[in-house]
Order: structure tokens, then sequence, then C-alpha cells
């Protein structure tokens, strides 16, 4: 099950980045007493009394500014709302109440969505500081110091015992397949394309999140939920850069996906924008298909697959088991392979080695590769186990943790996936000491 989203949403420069920081344990945001500076969504797992999340930090929510900037500032924030699971609405303690925050107020209070009021900078806190908040509606006001990290812990049980309120219950039987990726890549075509191959479509409900579609359907008997982040191709305004919030929007279709498919446009080639989702795709152990379309605009030779595969796998390190297909949504080209290689990566994530044979393969591994060592004391690899599949993790019990250097551990799961296919998935290498549990 997929980790809760939190959004932390606001007027700029009222502290959600130190906020945001605070949570996380590391400084991911860039932290300025100027207005504005977050200009792009960062997220990163938090934890909380044994509860995982996702928080998100947007940038300021200004809504009745004109300034292009703030625009895009505040498409972002209301992305945001739309895929959150619990939203917490910042707001300057110092300042007191405003005109914007009484807007944002109101916005959050249409979405739906279980909202939680931060009032931050309250140093020398006092209850009367917060008594005018009230008159906003949204329940009772937490007063907070992000700076000083004070107040935060009752912020976020509130946050975590609104987890559990929120959610639509998903069809388990039900293969969900995201399909994302930048505006303009053919998500909507190739959506369209793979419905429309003699399939049995049940209905069209919409989804969790504004502008995506869920859209069951049946193939060779067994059912299917196909997530399409297409809406955040329409344009209200020439002047907005969808691409700037893309990611975003994708990241609720993500995290309720079995696997997904992330479409680049090949005309294009694969730029950051599609890094970040192929990144995102990847920290949540999602089985993924990289679909380059519209192949049919692009001039080949006998060449050019082997040079897109080459600078796909340069540009996506990260992801080396990537199982790419060139196809073309206008001329159907290929499409038919979309959904079948879908399947073929998930069951690919599914896929459990017997304990016997794991070990017999890694005692050849190291006969090839002896482990390193370090101060004349040698890495020993004791038992080796597969803990869980979606995404296959296996753990690796050592007499001493510090000695598993990053390159060694990648040789072994380069081992692991040249005896297995597990191409399209990642997989997790776990490395604890004899006596650790599990």
């Amino acid at each position: 099950m997929a980790n809760p989203l939190v959004a932390i949403v606001g007027r700029p420069n009222v502290g959600k980045s130190t906020f945001f920081n605070k949570v996380v344990g590391r400084k991911i945001s860039i932290v300025d007493d100027f207005p504005g500076v977050t200009r792009d969504r960062l997220y990163a797992d938090a934890e909380w009394c044994g509860n995982v999340f996702t928080l998100v930090d947007t940038g300021g929510l200004e809504l009745k500014s004109s300034d292009s900037m703030w625009r895009h500032i505040q498409k972002q924030a209301e992305v945001a709302i739309d895929t959150a699971d619990v939203i917490i609405l910042f707001t300057d303690g110092k300042a007191g109440l405003n005109a914007s925050d009484a807007d944002v107020a109101e916005k959050l209070r249409r979405s739906g969505k279980p909202v939680v009021l931060a009032v931050n900078k309250l140093e020398n806190y006092s209850v009367d500081k917060l008594f005018e908040f009230y008159e906003w509606g949204l329940g009772e006001p937490f007063g907070i110091s992000a700076e000083h990290g004070t107040g935060i812990g009752e912020l976020l049980d509130e946050v975590v015992s609104l987890f559990k309120k929120e959610g639509v219950k998903d069809d388990e039987e039900s293969v969900k397949i995201a399909v994302v990726g930048k505006p303009n890549a053919g998500k909507s075509s190739i959506c369209n394309k793979i419905l429309g191959f003699d399939r049995t479509i049940v209905s069209d409900v919409a989804g969790t999140t504004r502008d995506a579609i869920d859209t069951p359907f049946t193939f060779n008997g067994r059912k299917f939920t196909l997530i399409d982040t297409a809406g955040i191709r329409k344009k209200k305004n020439v002047e907005e850069d969808l691409e700037y919030y893309s990611v975003l929007r994708a990241l609720g279709a993500v995290r309720r996906a079995d696997v997904t498919v992330i479409m680049i446009d090949a005309t294009e080639g694969i730029t950051e924008q599609d890094v970040k989702i192929c990144g995102y795709v990847h920290e949540q152990g999602k089985p993924s298909v990289v679909v380059l379309n519209k192949w049919d605009a692009v001039e080949k030779d006998n060449g050019t697959v082997n040079e897109f595969t080459k600078k796909l796998k340069e540009d996506l390190k990260f992801m080396d088991y990537l199982k790419p297909l060139f196809v073309s949504a206008k001329t159907g080209q290929r499409v038919d392979k979309v959904l079948l290689t879908a399947l073929e990566v998930l069951e690919n994530s599914k896929r459990r080695i017997t304990t016997g044979g794991l070990n017999d393969l890694i005692l050849d591994a190291v006969r090839v590769s002896e482990p390193p060592s370090h101060n004349g004391k040698r890495l020993k690899i004791m038992f080796v186990t597969q803990a869980e599949s979606t995404p296959p993790t296996f753990v690796f019990f050592v007499n001493d943790t510090t000695l598993m250097h990053f390159s060694y551990k990648r040789y072994l799961e380069n081992c692991i996936r040249n005896a297995y296919d597990f191409s399209g998935t990642p997989i997790k290498l776990l490395v604890r000491e004899r006596g650790e549990d599990e």
C-alpha cells in the first residue's frame, strides 16, 4: 500500500520549507527569507510514531496575484491539494489574519480533504494568538515554531490521525496501471488505443485526483484499471508551463498503481522532467515500462533503437533494469505490446527465489569475486533470504555491515539479475548483521 501523501500549502515565506526540513530530518528545501524561494515541489518520506508518509513541500499559494511566477506556484499548490491525503495549511502567526490566507482557507474547505491548520512563527507561544484563526472554520489551529521545533509533535499527531479516515477502497482484484509523463507525451492517446483493442470497458469513474480518470476494463478475462493523468495537458493559459508541476500530478497516480507506464516523447528525447518522473517511480519500488512514443516521427536507421536505448540507460542509471518500448500511438505501432509488457514486469516484481537457490547463487558469486576487506577484516555473507516481493527485497546477513561496500552490493544485485529475470522492476538489497531482526 502506498504511503499517505501530506501536502504543505500556504502563502510564500510562512515557514513551509523550514517545517519540511525539520520533519524529514535533513535539509532538502532551500530556506531563505525572500518570498517564493521554493519554485519547485520537493517530496521525501517521513515517519512519525510508526506512521510512514510522503511529505510534499510546495511553492507559496497566492490566489490573487497576476505575476506569472505566482500563477505557477498557485497551480503547483493546487495540484498538491488534488493529490494529497492530508493537507497542512501554513500561516504566519506573527502577521495574523489576512485576506490571502482567508482565500486559501476557503479553497481548502471546498477541496473536501482533511486539513490541519499550522500557525507558525509562534516562538513565544500564547493561546490568545490562536483565537482569531478559529474563524476560518478549519478546526483547532496548532501553534508551532518550525524554526525552533516547538509544537511540531502535536501537529503531526493530528496529521497521522487523519490517514485512516481518507481514501477510496480500490478493487483489490484489479491490476492498476498508471500512465504518467510530461504533457503532450501521448498519455491520452496511448490510453485510448489500449482501451480500443477489443476490450470490454466497464465504466468511466472519476479518480481521486482532478483530471485523472480511472477506467476499469477487462482483458483476457482479467480485471484492469487504467489511471490516466492526461488532464495535465489542458492549457488554460499559454504562458503557463505545465511541465513545471506535472511531476506532482503524477505522484498520486504512481502511488496507487501496481505498475507504471512512463511515456516519453521520442522526438524530444529524455528530459529533466522525464528523469524526475522516472526517479519517483523507482523510489516507490514500482515496476515500470518506459514507452518512447511518436516513434513514427523519428528519423531512423539500423542503429537508432540501440542508440536510444544506450542514451536511456545513461540518463537513467538508477534504473538500468528499465524495459523500453518504441511505439507510435498515432499509427498503433507496437501499442499492443504496452499492456503485455506491463503485465510481464509486474510478474517479474512478484517473482520469489527459493532460499536454497538464492544462497547457492550468492556462494558462487562470492567465489568468483571475493568480498571486500578493511583493516584486515573481510566481509562474510552467512545467509541470504528473500524477505518480500513487489519490489523483490533480499536480506543479506553478514558479519559486519560496514564492510559491505556499495560497489560489491551492486555486484551482488547484478548477479541476481543475471540469474533471474527482474527486468522492469527495482530490487532492494538489505544488509543486516547476524543477530539483527529481519
